[in-house]
């Protein structure tokens, strides 16, 4: 091999190098959001203690579990009303009833499913429905009184 071929390939490794590393950087920078799950992976207590909390995190998961489908759990809203979890086989949603109507909290699609369209009031009715590959679920609900009520379509 002559001088020229040797030069040629230690430069090719050396560019090969220096862009693996410019890739690693940049994957480092950006975060866990495109190698593994943001926030690290939790454990079983710390979501059974995430899923007992009175307040519903900001991304959109529910505070409060439900019994099965259709069904609720009243707990006291520190603003109004009652809150109420009620949960489909597609997905989750919280409820609470105020001033200006019903409003949804907070909803969460169940595995292998996606939100397909909320309507979060505050109104007379609001509703969230949960699309899956074969089904898809609609989960509406009203005051009766003070208290959520799923109910259904009209």
């Amino acid at each position: 091999m002559g001088r020229r071929s040797i030069l040629v390939a230690a430069g090719w490794v050396a560019t090969v190098a220096v862009a693996t590393l410019i890739g690693l950087g940049a994957i480092r920078l950006v975060g866990e959001s495109l190698t593994g799950t943001p926030g690290g992976v939790r454990s079983e207590a710390e979501v059974e203690r995430a899923l007992a909390s009175p307040e519903p995190a900001p991304t959109g998961t529910t505070g409060t579990a439900s019994v099965g489908p259709g069904t609720a759990s009243p707990t006291p809203s520190a603003s109004s009303g009652v809150r109420r979890g009620f949960a489909t086989d597609g997905g989750t949603a919280v409820a609470e009833c105020g001033a200006g109507g019903v409003r949804l909290v907070s909803w969460a699609p169940a595995q292998g499913y996606r939100v397909r369209d909320v309507d979060r009031g505050p109104d007379d009715d609001v509703e969230v429905k949960f699309r899956g590959p074969t089904r898809e679920y609609e989960l509406k609900v009203r005051c009766i009184g003070s208290e959520p009520v799923a109910v259904a379509d009209d």
